[in-house]
C-alpha cells in the first residue's frame, strides 16, 4: 500500500508540474461550459487505468464547446485544468447527458486521490444528488489550480455539455431546465387529453394515432433528458436503458400510422405510401434489437429509421399540400418547425451554435410547436367536414326552397282560379237566381275548385314525402357504381391470376395481397350499406305511393267495403308535410269492421278536417311545442265512430253554427275557400251518417263522425 501511495504522489507531482505548462479554466463564480478546454483520450480496449490515463500523451484538445463523441464501445477520458479565483471552495461539476452507461470522476485534493462514480445502471435514489444529470463534488482552494479527469462510456452517441459552477448557480440552472420541461410536458398532456376527448366524440382514428404518437414523442424527449429515469424507472435502470430506443421506436411507428390516416396517403400518394410498412419494420427492428441487448445496433437502426421517415413524410406532406388539401399545409409547417428545432439542437451539439439558454431548448420548443400545430390541423379537419356538411345542407335547403316556391306559385294560381270562379258564380247567381239547375252547376264548379286546392295540398305532401327517400336513393347510386366497377376490376384481376402459371399458393398470395390493397372487406361492407340505403329509400317511396293510392282510390268508382283505419293512415301520410315535429299525433284505433262507402270521398273528409285542425294548432302554438292532434276510432253493432280533435284555437258558438255553411271560413284571405267543411258535411250525409262538432274557444275543437257499417242505398 505504501508503494501504491508513493506512486500516486509521484503522479500527482508530475501533474502539478504539467499544470503550470497548460492554460487552466479560470473559475470566478459564474457557471462555465468547459467543453472547449477539455482534452480527450479514447481507450478502445477499455482497460486503461487512471494511472495510465493520467500520464498518457495521447490527449487531443476538444475544439467544440460541447464535446461530441462518436458512437463507440470505447472508454473516453477527458482531462481539464481548473484555477479557482472565486471565494467558494466547494464547487459542482455537472454532465448534462443522463444516458451515460458509466461516468467516473478523478482528482487530487490535499494530496489525496478522490474518486466519484455514477452510472444509469444504479437505482436513482442511490445517487448523492437526486438529479438525472451526473453531478460531482469539486473541492479546490482559492487561487489553486488542479487537474481533473472524467471517464465516460455509453451505448449511445455521447454529447457532453460539461458545466462547472457553485452549488447555488448549478441548482438555479437545473430549476430553469426543469421549469422548461414542466411547461412542455404540461402542453403535451393538455394536447393528449383534448384530442382523446375529440376521438371519443368522433371515433376518427387520426385523433387516436395523434394521441399515442404525442405520448411517445413526449416520453422519448423525457427519456433523453433523464426524466423517465428520475420519475418512472428510478428502481429499474434496465428498463430505462431499453426505453431510450423503445419509446422513439413506438413514436416513429405511430407517426407513420398518424400521417397515413390524417393525410389519406393511400389515396393521395399511393407510391410513397408503400414505403410506410418498410419504415414500421425498421422501427420495430430497432425495438427488438434493444430488447435483445444489441444496444449499438439498435441505436444505428433508429438513426436509419428517423432519416427515412423524415424524407418520406416531408415528401408526402409537400405533394399533398400542392394538391390543395388544407390540413396537409398545417402538417407541413408543424413538421418543418419540429425538424428546424432538431437541426438547431444538433448544430449546438456540433459546436456550430453556442451553448446557451436559447439553443438548449430548441428541440423542446420544436416539439411544443409541432404537437400544437398538429392539434390545430386536426381541429381544422373538423372544420372542413363541417363546411362540407353545411354545403350539403345548403344544397338541400335550396332544393326545398325551390319546391316551396313551386308549391306557393301553384297555390296562388289555384287561389286566383277559385276567386275567378267565385266571381263568376256570384255573377251567375245574380243573373240566374231563379234557375236552380244553373245554381247546382256553379256549385259543382266550386266543389271542383276546392278539390283543386286539395290537389295542391296533395302535391305538396307527395313532393315533400317522396323527395327525401328519392334523394337518399340517388345519393347512393354513384358510390355504388364506383364500388361495382372496383368489384368488376377485381374479378378481372383475379381471373388473370387464376389463369396464370403460378402455383396455387402464389395465386392465393397474390389474390390476398390484391384484396388487402383493394380493402375488399371494407368494400363489401360499403356495398351492403349502400344497397341497404337504396332499399330503405325505395321501400319508403313505395309506402308513400301505396298511401297515395289508398287515399285517392283511383281504381274504385263505386261502393266498396273499406278499412277506415287504413284510410286514416293514408291521409296522415298525405298530410305529413303540414305536420311539424312540434305537433304530436295521437292515434287510438279500434278494431273496426270494414264498411261499405265511397272510400276516396271519405279520405277527402279526413284530409279537410285534419287540415283545419293543423291550421288551428299552428295558429295557437306557432313554432312552439305542445300542439296535439288526436284520432280515435270505435264502433257498435250498426255504426263506426271517428273522433278527430285538436288543442288549437277552438271556436265560439257563433262560428260553430256557421262552420258547415258554404264559403264560410275563419282563415286569412288567400288561405282557404270556405268550401272544405261544406264538402265534409255533404259527404257524411251522402253516407247516411252524422257529424257533430264540439269546441271551446282557446282550448280546441272535436269532430265526431258517425257512419253506418252497412251503406243505405236510399241515402244517395
Amino acid at each position: 500500500m505504501k508503494k501504491i501511495y508513493f506512486l500516486f504522489m509521484v503522479v500527482h507531482f508530475f501533474l502539478l508540474v504539467k499544470t503550470y505548462s497548460q492554460t487552466p479554466i479560470v473559475f470566478k463564480g459564474d457557471n462555465i461550459i468547459i467543453g472547449d478546454h477539455v482534452s480527450i483520450l479514447e481507450a478502445p480496449d477499455n482497460k486503461l487505468s487512471f494511472q495510465e490515463a493520467s500520464v498518457s500523451s495521447g490527449y487531443k484538445l476538444s475544439k467544440s464547446q460541447v464535446p461530441n463523441l462518436n458512437l463507440s464501445k470505447s472508454d473516453f477520458w477527458l482531462k481539464f485544468l481548473v484555477k479557482n479565483e472565486s471565494s467558494e471552495k466547494h464547487l459542482l461539476l455537472t454532465v448534462e447527458y443522463p444516458t451515460l452507461d458509466a461516468c467516473e470522476f478523478f482528482y487530487f485534493f490535499n494530496n489525496k486521490l478522490l474518486i466519484q462514480k455514477s452510472n444509469d445502471a444504479q437505482n436513482f435514489y442511490n445517487r448523492k444528488y437526486k438529479h438525472q444529470n451526473f453531478v460531482f463534488d469539486i473541492y479546490i482552494e482559492k487561487n489553486a489550480t488542479e487537474t481533473f479527469y472524467l471517464k465516460v462510456n455509453s451505448s449511445e452517441q455521447m454529447v457532453l455539455p460539461i458545466i462547472i459552477g457553485t452549488p447555488q448557480k448549478i441548482v438555479e440552472s437545473m430549476l430553469t431546465h426543469d421549469l422548461v420541461w414542466g411547461i412542455l410536458i404540461g402542453l403535451i398532456i393538455v394536447m393528449i387529453l383534448y384530442n382523446l376527448f375529440v376521438y371519443i366524440s368522433t371515433r376518427d382514428d387520426s385523433y387516436l394515432y395523434y394521441v399515442v404518437y404525442t405520448a411517445f414523442i413526449g416520453l422519448t424527449q423525457a427519456s433523453l433528458s433523464g426524466y423517465t429515469y428520475h420519475y418512472i424507472f428510478y428502481n429499474s435502470p434496465v428498463l430505462f436503458n431499453k426505453a431510450l430506443i423503445v419509446f422513439p421506436g413506438l413514436a416513429g411507428i405511430f407517426a407513420v400510422l398518424f400521417v397515413s390516416s390524417f393525410l389519406h396517403t393511400k389515396e393521395r400518394t399511393p407510391k410513397l405510401h408503400k414505403f410506410f410498412p418498410v419504415i414500421i419494420v425498421l422501427y420495430a427492428s430497432a425495438i427488438i434489437l434493444r430488447i435483445l441487448g444489441f444496444n449499438h445496433a439498435s441505436y444505428r437502426m433508429i438513426d436509419i429509421s428517423a432519416l427515412s421517415i423524415t424524407i418520406i413524410i416531408f415528401s408526402v406532406a409537400i405533394i399533398i399540400s400542392f394538391q390543395g388539401y388544407r390540413p396537409a399545409k398545417l402538417f407541413l409547417i408543424a413538421w418543418s418547425i419540429f425538424l428546424a428545432g432538431l437541426i438547431l439542437f444538433v448544430l449546438r451539439n456540433l459546436g456550430i451554435l453556442p451553448y446557451n439558454m436559447y439553443t438548449n431548448y430548441t428541440m423542446q420548443a420544436g416539439t411544443a410547436f409541432e404537437v400544437t400545430l398538429l392539434s390545430l390541423a386536426l381541429a381544422d379537419k373538423i372544420n372542413i367536414f363541417k363546411s362540407e356538411k353545411e354545403a350539403s345542407q345548403e344544397e338541400t335547403m335550396n332544393a326545398l326552397k325551390e319546391n316551396e316556391r313551386i308549391i306557393r306559385e301553384q297555390n296562388v294560381i289555384l287561389e286566383l282560379k277559385v276567386n275567378e270562379r267565385t266571381f263568376e258564380l256570384s255573377e251567375s247567381n245574380h243573373e240566374l237566381n231563379t234557375t236552380l239547375e244553373e245554381l247546382k252547376q256553379a256549385q259543382t264548379q266550386l266543389v271542383e275548385s276546392e278539390k283543386m286546392a286539395s290537389l295542391g295540398q296533395l302535391t305538396a305532401g307527395i313532393a315533400h314525402e317522396i323527395n327525401n327517400p328519392i334523394n337518399f336513393v340517388t345519393s347512393n347510386i354513384n358510390p355504388l357504381k364506383r364500388d361495382i366497377e372496383m368489384l368488376l376490376n377485381a374479378i378481372t384481376v383475379i381471373e388473370n391470376v387464376g389463369i396464370s402459371d403460378d402455383s396455387a399458393t402464389d395465386k392465393q398470395i397474390k389474390i390476398n395481397e390484391y384484396k388487402e390493397e383493394l380493402d375488399f372487406d371494407y368494400l363489401k361492407i360499403e356495398i351492403n350499406h349502400l344497397l341497404k340505403g337504396i332499399d330503405e329509400g325505395a321501400s319508403r317511396t313505395a309506402e308513400i305511393v301505396k298511401g297515395l293510392r289508398v287515399f285517392s282510390r283511383l281504381d274504385e268508382d263505386g261502393l266498396k267495403r273499406t278499412d277506415i283505419n287504413e284510410g286514416l293512415e293514408s291521409t296522415l301520410i298525405i298530410a305529413n308535410n303540414l305536420l311539424t315535429n312540434k305537433i304530436k299525433v295521437i292515434k287510438e284505433y279500434g278494431d273496426l269492421p270494414q264498411i261499405e262507402c265511397y272510400a276516396g270521398k271519405l279520405n277527402q273528409v279526413f284530409l279537410n278536417i285534419l287540415s283545419n285542425g293543423i291550421y288551428a294548432v299552428q295558429k295557437k302554438f306557432g313554432e312552439a311545442a305542445g300542439g296535439k292532434i288526436t284520432i280515435i276510432t270505435s264502433h257498435d253493432e250498426e255504426n263506426i265512430f271517428i273522433t278527430i280533435k285538436d288543442n288549437g284555437t277552438g271556436m265560439d258558438a257563433h262560428t260553430q253554427k256557421k262552420v258547415f255553411e258554404p264559403f264560410f271560413t275563419t282563415k286569412e284571405v288567400g288561405e282557404g275557400t270556405g268550401l272544405g267543411m261544406s264538402i265534409v258535411y255533404n259527404t257524411i250525409k251522402k253516407h247516411d251518417g252524422q257529424i257533430t262538432v264540439k269546441s271551446i274557444l282557446g282550448e280546441g275543437t272535436e269532430f265526431i263522425l258517425q257512419i253506418p257499417i252497412i251503406f243505405n242505398v236510399k241515402a244517395t
